[in-house]
């Protein structure tokens, strides 16, 4: 018999607690069973295995986490959206970790939860809409997105992991660091695609 207010809702954000608290590679259905006070056979029926889950957390983390940078950014252009954006994405990664790394993780998700989901494709809405205020254009939008998120995310996994043992403080290069891609991005280099090699 299936525990009364259980859903894949309920059984998705346990998971995503979970793994705010132990990390995402450390999530398992039985933690998750016992979290909710169930027996495991009780969470196959609102989720079909780990790899499930972790797509479901995935797609909440996502939600959330462009939520949360749209509260941040409206309104906003040039350098305030864009520190506001990074403030917000790297808010959500200190918040939740173990959500944060579904978000940049690899996983299969089902293709019909992901086609329902609002989170991944408001995530690249925001992100495409925030670079389009430098006056950017494919492929520059592309490189700059990918630019973005790697120095995004390799910021805040270094920090995460103990990496920036350094005195200078962290947030002081984190502010830089946004000068510095404020500045990139409106002096973005013209493509060489196409020029002769």
């Amino acid at each position: 018999m299936v525990r009364a207010g259980l859903t894949a809702e309920r059984v998705t954000v346990a998971g995503a607690e979970l793994a705010d608290d132990v990390g995402l590679d450390q999530v398992t259905m039985s933690q998750v069973a016992r979290r909710l006070g169930v027996k495991d056979a009780s969470l196959y029926t609102h989720v079909r295995s780990l790899k499930d889950l972790r797509g479901r957390i995935a797609l909440l983390a996502a939600d959330e986490k462009s939520i949360l940078i749209a509260e941040a950014t409206a309104g906003r252009a040039g350098k305030d959206a864009l520190v506001a954006f990074a403030n917000a994405w790297r808010q959500y990664a200190h918040q939740h970790p173990g959500r944060y790394m579904a978000t940049q993780t690899p996983i299969q998700i089902d293709p019909e939860l992901a086609a329902k989901a609002p989170g991944p494709r408001r995530a690249v809405e925001l992100t495409y809409g925030m670079l389009r205020g430098y006056g950017l254009a494919e492929p520059d939008l592309t490189d700059a997105v990918r630019l973005l998120r790697s120095t995004f995310h390799g910021f805040v996994a270094l920090e995460a992991a103990g990496g920036f043992a350094h005195e200078r403080s962290p947030q002081r290069s984190w502010t830089r660091a946004l000068d510095a891609l404020h500045t990139l991005l409106e002096h973005w280099p013209p493509s060489r695609e196409g020029a002769p090699s």
